[in-house]
């Protein structure tokens, strides 16, 4: 995940060289050079994110977007503890197919990643130059949920790409990712017939023990809800961490808009 780390955080530091008004003017970019390029850093930034996230293990392998068991399924894990199970060797037979749910699930979200990207890109093309400014400032307009209390929002950039494509991009991914759910995508069986295999094996060996029954979970939902979720906390913390020490990550004023090329 190095790469999409380096560009996200090339994306925020354009944002927080300039984060005010003044600097803008000192600096010499008009306006309307600086909101292209913003436009252009988001692109740069939302495709490779995209991109890297189709990867094989773009979400199954970084614990920050990483896709578990949808809530439904905690009984599940009470189980794996419980002395009874454990006697009895489920626990060990009941883990391997909680592996192979998440597995599954995670290459599912993975094989879909990238339809994310049009999405993206209407959203930036659609900016103005009220919504540069703002984003450059630290000006939260985007949050359905405000918090007046604070002046700067460190995450002004990623609510406003959450607000803009959010309701779309989940309209997008659900019936893309119900597609992948029960699809093979290389390994042997599919997310729900794997989920399927989970649900059948505790409810009818675990249940007797004295656990409650698992009804049927809408994984399509969850799994879509839950990609989006991880998109954005991974985007959200980058931001955070640029806003926090930005001269950290700039090597060099981005020269004029977007002439700045970033040195790994």
């Amino acid at each position: 995940m190095k790469r999409i780390s380096v560009l996200i955080l090339t994306v925020f530091s354009f944002f927080l060289f300039f984060n005010s008004c003044d600097l803008l003017t000192e600096e010499g970019l008009t306006e309307d050079e600086i909101v292209q390029g913003l436009k252009t850093a988001l692109e740069i930034g939302t495709d490779t994110a995209c991109s890297d996230l189709n990867l094989v293990n773009g979400y199954y392998g970084n614990e920050l977007v990483k896709i578990l068991l949808p809530p439904e399924a905690d009984a599940i894990f009470d189980a794996l503890e419980n002395p009874s199970v454990v006697a009895l060797g489920l626990d060990v037979a009941l883990q391997k197919k909680i592996d192979s749910v998440v597995l599954a699930i995670n290459r599912a979200a993975e094989d879909v990643a990238d339809d994310a990207k049009p999405i993206f890109v209407n959203a930036i093309t659609s900016m103005t130059i009220s919504d540069g400014l703002n984003i450059l400032q630290g000006n939260d307009v985007y949050s359905v949920s405000q918090d007046t209390s604070i002046s700067f929002d460190s995450l002004a950039a990623t609510h406003f790409m959450s607000y803009m494509t959010r309701d779309e991009l989940f309209s997008l991914y659900e019936p893309k990712i119900n597609l992948a759910l029960s699809k093979d995508l290389g390994l042997g069986f599919s997310a729900n017939d794997a989920w399927a295999t989970l649900l059948w094996f505790y409810n009818n060996y675990i249940v007797i023990l004295g656990f409650a029954t698992i009804e049927e979970v809408d994984l399509s939902a969850y799994s879509a809800d839950k990609g989006l979720d991880g998109l954005f906390l991974f985007v959200g913390n980058q931001e955070k961490a640029i806003r926090n020490d930005p001269y950290a990550w700039a090597s060099d004023i981005l020269e004029k808009v977007f002439g700045y090329v970033y040195e790994e």
